[in-house]
């Protein structure tokens, strides 16, 4: 009878002994605090349909204020510097430009900024196990979209600091679509010198993101009757296109997580529909059944963007007239 107790206490003290390991939801939280918190250099490459983008992604603390920045590597320049809340572009055949409450380009930078909040109302956080990217043992996580028309994603988390080293987006399946892989990640005890260049260097005035349009966050004469779970209109206006003087009605749809861009404009296209697809992202144009032209434009299915373009109607004065 001793030994059965002693056994049974051992048993016990091993238990205790074994460390808990984190949620999901607390290695989510881990991963972002990690961001704001290291300097690092973190070079990947992007894969989709096969091309292979090389980028670095950069960090830093300066004083009392954080630098990001993001650059690709290859092909025409893309470089992106945040400053806190301002963002600057720089992109081949624009101007630079800065915008304060703007957000870095892609997937990547929107699972580092998301609400973990708002995105787990759509999306299951699921620890999956263990892996090793770049030479460095991670964590993996699944956010495991509650609704089937739209994407999940993986997540790799270097173990020790739960900075993002891979990051998948993935179909129903479980096959990726398109991939951010980490293949050198630098830590660094401060900033670099570059990047302390960076926090001083003299950039385009900011402008917020409310004021870059003429009419911003007005209301418009159109809805979608159908979104994906989770996504609701967070954004709506009526601007110019860029380098034309085409009027479109625009509508922002997000999940906190993924964006989808919608443009309604006078009719220049034939009956039908044309669609290209480029990792992730869609680009559905239509005419929809009010002769109006739709262009619908983000990282969810073909079809999820076809379901959004055929519920739109016009609610009451806009370009249905």
């Amino acid at each position: 009878m001793r030994a059965g107790w002693l056994i049974l206490l051992a048993c016990c003290s091993l238990a205790q002994a074994e460390p808990v390991s984190p949620s999901a939801e607390a290695l989510l939280q881990q991963m972002q605090r990690a961001y704001r918190h290291y300097n690092f250099e973190l070079s990947m490459v992007r894969v989709r349909q096969g091309n292979v983008e090389p980028l670095r992604f950069s960090h830093a603390v300066v004083g009392p204020h954080e630098v990001t920045h993001y650059i690709y590597l290859n092909g025409r320049p893309s470089e992106y510097l945040k400053r806190d809340d301002a963002i600057t572009f720089f992109e081949a055949g624009a101007d630079p430009y800065t915008l304060n409450g703007a957000r870095l380009p892609g997937f990547w930078n929107a699972i580092l900024n998301m609400k973990v909040a708002r995105v787990l109302e759509s999306y299951e956080p699921v620890v999956t196990g263990r892996n090793r990217i770049a030479g460095l043992p991670v964590q993996v996580v699944r956010l495991a979209a509650k609704d089937n028309n739209k994407y999940g994603f993986v997540l790799w988390l270097e173990q020790e600091s739960g900075l993002l080293l891979r990051l998948d987006l993935i179909d129903n399946d479980g096959d990726p679509i398109e991939q951010f892989m980490g293949v050198d990640l630098r830590l660094h005890t401060e900033a670099p010198a570059w990047l302390r260049k960076l926090a001083q260097a003299e950039l385009p005035a900011p402008i917020d993101v409310a004021q870059a349009y003429q009419e911003p966050q007005m209301s418009l004469g159109w809805a979608p009757g159908w979104m994906p779970v989770g996504f609701r209109v967070v954004s709506s206006d009526r601007h110019q296109l860029a380098g034309t003087e085409q009027s479109v009605d625009y509508m922002m749809l997000s999940d906190g997580l993924v964006d989808v861009s919608i443009y309604l404009s006078s009719p220049d296209l034939p009956p039908g529909q044309q669609l290209v697809r480029q990792g992730g992202t869609s680009l559905l144009r239509m005419l929809n059944d009010h002769k109006v032209e739709v262009t619908i434009v983000g990282e969810v299915p073909a079809e999820t963007a076809r379901r959004i373009a055929d519920s739109l109607h016009p609610l009451a004065k806009g370009l249905a007239e």
